[in-house]
């Protein structure tokens, strides 16, 4: 059995996060020029992104997966996160990396693991939420195969005009994307 906390691919090193982490991923989730399609949720304090990482070690602990930390083969500094986060009935994909890095396909090269995996550790579906003025987002999910299962009002953006978009590795019933819009 692979061990689902560390993995590679061509070019990345996936490995489950640690406390150690912290003061790399706090600069990629501080950076602006990371929140450019949603700034309000770019952290502010250290302490935002503890109880992040905090979260994702609690799902690798209690389900057996979660975020990944993402480093390239020959260097050790973190330039992203991604991953399956466990949800009610769902998994939630998500990745972020650093500015310096976007354009060059790292996000779609480490969500696959991601897609591969979740379903080994819990057969429901992978979720992906995205803006839809996110154009790179928009063109990751579209690479791994995901497929719009909604789109509509943003509940909650500050930008009323925000458009939020619902791509899923699989069809989803009504009640599904019930349950998904009301998280």
């Amino acid at each position: 059995m692979t061990d689902l906390r560390h993995l590679t691919t061509e070019r990345l090193r996936l490995d489950a996060p640690s406390r150690d982490d912290l003061a790399e991923l706090f600069a990629i989730y501080s950076d602006p020029r990371v929140w450019t399609h949603f700034p309000s949720l770019r952290h502010t304090t250290v302490e935002q992104t503890a109880r992040m990482l905090d979260a994702w070690t609690v799902a690798w602990r209690d389900v057996g997966l979660g975020p990944w930390i993402v480093r390239g083969h020959d260097d050790a500094a973190v330039i992203g996160h991604v991953g399956c986060s466990p949800r009610a009935a769902w998994w939630n994909l998500g990745y972020r990396f650093g500015a310096e890095t976007h354009g060059q396909g790292l996000a779609t090269e480490a969500a696959r693991p991601a897609l591969e995996a979740a379903p080994t550790v819990r057969d429901v579906p992978v979720v992906a939420y995205l803006l839809e003025h996110n154009h790179a987002s928009r063109r990751v999910v579209d690479k791994l195969g995901l497929t719009l299962q909604h789109r509509g009002p943003d509940a909650g953006n500050p930008d009323p005009a925000a458009v939020r978009l619902v791509y899923a590795d699989r069809e989803l019933a009504a009640d599904q994307l019930a349950g998904v819009m009301g998280e």
